[in-house]
């Protein structure tokens, strides 16, 4: 039974597609127009292979339909000469001929199908390639707002139809028109009126494609989704196999890929029966045009009005019209696989970066390490509330400050808009009295290492983490960081040191042992600034105090800021400051506010009695 309700939704669902079809269509036309000419300028680099692509295209449809001319010739011709030894000689010879047209038509088909998808090919990858390279440049804000899933989906599927569009579309469409127009030409020479019969259904089938065009791109954007959401479900689901099975949650997850799957099922189901009506259309046009050659040609036959050679001719003629169909059908398919991943990439690759460099950004040189803020402002969403309301501080250069306070009052947001991982809504940060605005990305971070407290470390060994700090240290350089971060001993107890394969995200390690490998990728990096975004929160007891060591001695002659919630970590600071939603409420040293019995002494108390 349909509900009112559920007419409502159902009509609302095609709404939405009817929607999502049109979207590139109901854009500023300056818009279609830029990704229009985006889309053919990955042609450019391929110019010559593109410009041979096509010249075998032709070649492909004018022997295809040179063929049917032959086979005019030996039956209206060459059958009715009366010396029988001349005309076998001129049948061999028209056959060489056809055989020649043959060999160049094999040439043409195979340089089209090799070549051409070396090109295809060729563009997906540098799709590909500015899909990834783009992501690089995006911020942490737009990562907030995303999810991994959906974009792997976007750099990966939807990029895998671009290649087969790049390469079939200009030489399909060339094909079509020239084995179409060829044929058609050939057909009015012989008979003007069962030719234009034939024409009269081209529109019909025409509009009929037109319109399980539109079908099929409806289903193939809501499937694009699907299998996005599907990708995102996987990629959730096996990144957090621990978490699931350790709540055995297994038959959970199962429950939701299923749910997950249908939908991307469904919306393929969907797209199948548009494509079959779209491909029974075609193959009825064909086959109707055939029916037609065979009944009004013989009756002109029987009025004299048209020959059996010509007759036989017509047939293969009829035969080469389908191919363009054919084509014309695979053309279509293509567009709607490739060109509305085309539309998803370049909404990607349309984002502007958050953070960029000024036009006037100038290399960072190396710095004393002063940083100030002046009256900072900063939230995370544009009509959110702040986090941080008019926040000024200095820390002097060589300086160690620590930051402590509850959790949630901003205490990582002021760490992580030193490297510009944000931009401040108002106010300033500067390093060495320059805005951090006024130097280059690239220089900044390259002067400032962050431990973050989302351990992450890639696939690969020890050593290659190690060196994502630095790429060319030597591997004395490598010791001596891992060294510094108390890392170095149980390094050479894993199966093979520093090559030993630590698997993805580092499985393989301890949560401390993941944890110390970032401290000494830090270190390696050698930055004259150094920010701890709670770093030794997954250490024991013995190795915290190891790091503190290699803390305090790394410390020392830079600008280094610390946030912790162990407050024994920071003990040693030369200042420490405590910020809470009030902003800065207390600083000093450790002993000095443990003397003014505030917030400090109250927080360390708290830890201390548990």
């Amino acid at each position: 039974m349909h509900t009112p309700f559920s007419r409502a939704r159902k009509s609302s669902r095609r709404y939405n597609l009817f929607l999502n079809f049109f979207r590139d269509y109901s854009t500023e036309p300056e818009q279609r127009w830029l990704r229009m000419r985006k889309f053919i300028s990955y042609y450019r680099p391929h110019l010559p292979l593109l410009l041979a692509d096509l010249l075998c295209a032709i070649l492909v449809a004018g022997t295809a339909v040179a063929l049917p001319l032959c086979a005019n010739i030996v039956t209206s011709r060459l059958l009715a000469l009366p010396d029988a030894p001349e005309a076998f000689a001129q049948i061999l010879a028209m056959g060489g001929v056809m055989l020649a047209v043959l060999a160049v038509q094999i040439a043409a088909i195979f340089f089209v199908d090799y070549r051409g998808h070396v090109m295809g090919a060729r563009i997906e990858a540098t799709v590909r390639q500015e899909l990834f390279e783009h992501c690089q440049k995006l911020s942490f804000s737009f990562y907030d707002r995303q999810r991994t899933g959906q974009l792997m989906s976007r750099i990966t599927n939807d990029s895998l139809w671009l290649g087969e569009l790049f390469h079939h579309g200009p030489e399909d469409l060339s094909i079509a028109v020239l084995k179409y127009g060829g044929a058609m030409l050939v057909l009015f020479l012989i008979d003007p009126l069962l030719a234009t019969l034939i024409l009269l259904l081209t529109p019909v089938a025409v509009a009929y494609a037109l319109y399980f065009n539109r079908r099929m791109n409806r289903a193939l954007e809501d499937s694009k989704r699907q299998i996005a959401a599907v990708n995102e479900r996987v990629e959730d689901a096996l990144a957090g196999i621990r978490v699931v099975q350790s709540f055995a949650n297994e038959a959970l997850e199962r429950q939701r890929f299923v749910a997950q799957n249908q939908r991307f099922l469904q919306s393929r189901a969907e797209g199948y029966r548009s494509e079959a009506w779209f491909s029974v259309g075609t193959e009825t046009f064909a086959q109707l045009v055939t029916i037609l050659v065979i009944i009004a040609g013989g009756l002109r036959i029987l009025t004299a009005d048209l020959t059996v050679p010509d007759m036989l001719t017509f047939l293969l003629c009829v035969g080469v019209l389908v191919d363009p169909v054919q084509r014309l059908a695979n053309f279509v398919r293509l567009w709607q696989e490739g060109y509305t991943g085309f539309i998803r990439a370049m909404e990607i690759l349309e984002i502007d970066p958050d953070i960029t460099d000024r036009p006037n950004a100038r290399p960072m040189p190396a710095p004393r390490g002063e940083i100030s803020f002046s009256d900072v402002a900063f939230g995370y969403e544009a009509d959110g509330p702040r986090v941080l309301e008019r926040l000024s501080l200095t820390i002097a250069p060589g300086e160690f400050v620590a930051l402590v306070g509850p959790s949630g009052v901003g205490k990582s947001t002021l760490c992580a808009l030193i490297p510009r991982f944000y931009d401040v809504e108002a106010g300033a940060i500067r390093i060495d009295g320059s805005d951090i605005r006024d130097v280059t990305l690239a220089s900044l971070r390259r002067h400032v290492g962050v431990v973050q407290q989302d351990v992450y470390l890639f696939a690969g060994t020890v050593a290659e983490n190690l060196r994502y700090g630095r790429p060319d240290a030597t591997d004395a350089e490598l010791e001596a960081a891992a060294r510094a971060a108390n890392a170095h001993d149980f390094i050479m107890a894993l199966p093979n040191g520093y090559d030993t394969d630590i698997g993805q995200r580092g499985v393989k390690l301890s949560g401390g042992q993941r944890q110390r490998i970032t401290i000494a990728r830090a270190f390696l990096k050698d930055p004259e600034i150094l920010i701890f975004d709670e770093a030794t929160s997954a250490l024991d007891n013995e190795s915290e105090r190891a790091v503190q060591q290699a803390l305090l001695s790394l410390a020392n002659g830079r600008t280094t800021l610390v946030i912790a919630h162990r407050l024994s970590t920071v003990r040693h600071a030369d200042r420490i400051l405590v910020l809470t939603g009030d902003g800065i409420v207390e600083e000093g040293t450790h002993d000095a506010l443990m003397a003014q019995g505030g917030v400090y002494a109250n927080l360390h108390s708290v830890q201390t009695s548990i």
